[in-house]
């Protein structure tokens, strides 16, 4: 897989030739190989023109912008690399398929709860007690069934992550507390990293649903609604916890990221460049892993994990083979 570029200087972003340049305000210049890039994650006051969104564009290279409070503003996607009119309306006809939507939706529910219950079950015993978390996350998965509305399955899955929410406590230091899931904006330190990395996370799946025909805002445990992809939030409630979340573990508990890595303002508790420049570092280091898997018969990227969940999709879509949402198995 190609690898993503962070940006977190102010300044410029540009076509230079035959690649990519940054000039800082500062005047410094450095160099991007667009051979390898996947997507460009602009954090800071970046201006860039028309020639360079062509440029990107005739390359396959997304734009994933990041506004105030670095929460994802959106994207700038280049022209599919496939499409198909086909898969199009089968994405359609499941969704106006309330029977269909439902199966659809539930088996996302059910992989979101297993992969935080993953996390949960790794922690426990680790001078952790959390066997309240895991009966409640066990009592919410015994709950899920393909028959319940939409709404209904989210309250399910709402329920879950309550009681997932409340094991990371126990989790990481005493000093680093989440009292409840609160952001628009996040007013500590652990709201704020969880925010970010479910934007990263978010942003990746944007890019790859651009890698199959599916159209990314054709959705069915999210409302599809305006301005928004939201078949990418779907497909993320089953990667934040192994992506977002095991990141922000690890960094809070080797005492990578610590408090000077956030600074306060008029309510809001925000990490400074230095803590995304961090997070974003290990959860870059994370995409880049690779897991055997049982099916491929060979190893593959947690990156690839992700383009992989949007075609298992299209392919029951476009085949009726059954879907099986990524659960993670190691």
């Amino acid at each position: 897989m190609d690898s993503n570029y962070h940006i977190f200087s102010d300044g410029r972003i540009e076509r230079k030739d035959d690649t990519i340049r940054l000039v800082t305000e500062d005047d410094e210049k450095k160099y991007v190989p667009i051979e390898n890039a996947e997507a460009f994650y602009l954090h800071g006051q970046i201006d860039f023109n028309t020639r360079l969104m062509s440029f990107l564009n005739k390359q396959g290279v997304a734009i994933h912008v990041f506004g105030w409070e670095d929460y994802y503003a959106g994207s700038i996607m280049p022209k599919r690399g496939q499409t198909s009119g086909r898969t199009v309306v089968e994405q359609v006809r499941a969704y106006d398929d309330t029977a269909h939507r439902r199966e659809i939706a539930s088996k996302f529910v059910a992989g979101s709860i297993h992969n935080m219950r993953t996390n949960v079950v790794y922690y426990d015993g680790r001078s952790c007690d959390l066997e309240a978390e895991l009966a409640d996350l066990e009592a919410a998965a015994a709950r899920v069934d393909p028959e319940l509305p939409v709404d209904e399955l989210m309250g399910i899955e709402a329920t879950a992550r309550k009681a997932y929410y409340r094991s990371f406590n126990e989790i990481l230091p005493a000093e680093f507390k989440l009292a409840r899931r609160e952001y628009n904006p996040p007013p500590n330190e652990i709201n704020s990293l969880i925010s970010f990395g479910n934007s990263l996370v978010y942003a990746n799946c944007v890019s790859a649903i651009r890698a199959t025909a599916l159209d990314p805002t054709i959705s069915y445990l999210h409302e599809p609604g305006e301005r928004r992809y939201s078949l990418s939030l779907d497909l993320a409630d089953l990667f934040k916890p192994i992506l977002a979340d095991r990141v922000l573990f690890r960094l809070i508990n080797r005492g990578q990221i610590t408090h000077d890595d956030f600074e306060t303002e008029l309510g809001s508790c925000l990490l400074n460049e230095g803590g995304r420049k961090s997070y974003s570092m290990a959860f870059e280091e994370t995409l880049e892993r690779t897991v055997d898997h049982p099916q491929l018969n060979r190893k593959v990227s947690y990156q690839y994990l992700l383009r992989l969940e949007a075609y298992k999709l299209k392919k029951h879509l476009l085949t009726g083979e059954g879907y099986e949402p990524f659960k993670r198995w190691w």
